[in-house]
C-alpha cells in the first residue's frame, strides 16, 4: 500500500513474455477487482479522499484503503457499489500496544471497514519473541472476524531476512490471518517478486498475498500477480488501468 515512494526501485519485471501472457489471461474487470486503491498520505484533505471513492466506485476497484480517519468518509461515499472500506491498524511502524491495534481495528470495523491491514510487531519478530507475535495477529484477526472483516498482515519484507518472512509468514498463517501483505510503502522498500514467490511458497493457497509499496505501472501489478499476488495496493491504480486499457486497443488494432 504505498503513497510513499521507496528508495529503490519496487519491482523488478524479469520476463517481459510472462507477464504479456498474464496481461493477456485477465481482463480489466478482474484486474480491477484485485486492486486496494490507496492513499495513505497523512496530508489528504476529505475532498480528496471523495475523489479517491469516486476513482474506486467508477473502475471497481476491490477496496479504497485510508487511514481510519476517513473510514466512515468512504463508507459514506460508497454506499451502493461493490467497493468495500480497507484501513489500517499499527501504522506504519507496528510499534503498537496490541491493545491500539486492536482498538483500532475494533473502531474501524464498527465504522465500516471491511478489510484491516496490520503492520506486526517487527522488532519483537526479529528478536524471536514468535508467541507475542503470533498472539497479536490472532487477537487482531479475531476482532475483524467478528466483524466480518478480512484481516490482511504487513510483514515490511524490507527489513526482515528471508528466515524471518518465512516464519513471519507461518505465524500470520498459523493465527488465522486471511493474507499476508509484503510492505506498508513507508519503509525502506516495497514489494519484490522474489518476495511474493517466497510468500506464495510459505501460505500455499490458504491465505491471500497482498503486494504493496512502489507498484506504479501495469507491467509491476501484473508481474506480481505472475509471482502468486492476488490483491494489489498502489496509489497508481487509475493509471494502471488506463494504461490496461490503452495496451488492450493497441492489441485490437493490430490484430
Amino acid at each position: 500500500m504505498s503513497d510513499k515512494p521507496t528508495s529503490e526501485p519496487a519491482v523488478t519485471v524479469n520476463d517481459k513474455e510472462e507477464t504479456k501472457e498474464t496481461h493477456l489471461l485477465i481482463e480489466p474487470s478482474a484486474l480491477a477487482a484485485m486492486i486496494d486503491h490507496t492513499s495513505l498520505k497523512p496530508e489528504k484533505t476529505e475532498a480528496e479522499i471523495v475523489r479517491l471513492c469516486e476513482e474506486a466506485r467508477f473502475h471497481s476497484f476491490a477496496t479504497v484503503c485510508v487511514n481510519p480517519i476517513h473510514v466512515k468518509l468512504c463508507v459514506r461515499e460508497l454506499a451502493g457499489s461493490s467497493v468495500r472500506v480497507c484501513t489500517v491498524a499499527g501504522f506504519p511502524l507496528g510499534a503498537n500496544m496490541t491493545s491500539v491495534k486492536v482498538n483500532e481495528t475494533q473502531t474501524a470495523v464498527n465504522h465500516g471497514a471491511k478489510e484491516v491491514d496490520m503492520v506486526i510487531n517487527i522488532g519483537a519478530l526479529k528478536a524471536g519473541e514468535f508467541f507475542l507475535v503470533q498472539r497479536e495477529i490472532a487477537d487482531v484477526a479475531n476482532h475483524c472476524h467478528t466483524g466480518r472483516a478480512i484481516c490482511k498482515v504487513i510483514i515490511e519484507a524490507c527489513l526482515l531476512t528471508e528466515a524471518e518472512k518465512r516464519r513471519a509468514c507461518e505465524l500470520a498463517r498459523d493465527a488465522g490471518a486471511d493474507f499476508v501483505k509484503t510492505s506498508t510503502g513507508f519503509s525502506t522498500g516495497g514489494a519484490t517478486v522474489k518476495d511474493v514467490v517466497l510468500m506464495r511458497s510459505i501460505v500455499g493457497t490458504k491465505l491471500g498475498i497482498k503486494a504493496a509499496g512502489g507498484i506504479r505501472s501495469l507491467a509491476e501489478a501484473l508481474s506480481m500477480i505472475q509471482a502468486g499476488a492476488t490483491r494489489i495496493g498502489s496509489s497508481r491504480s487509475v493509471e494502471i488501468m488506463t494504461e490496461f486499457n490503452l495496451s488492450e486497443q493497441s492489441e485490437v488494432k493490430a490484430s
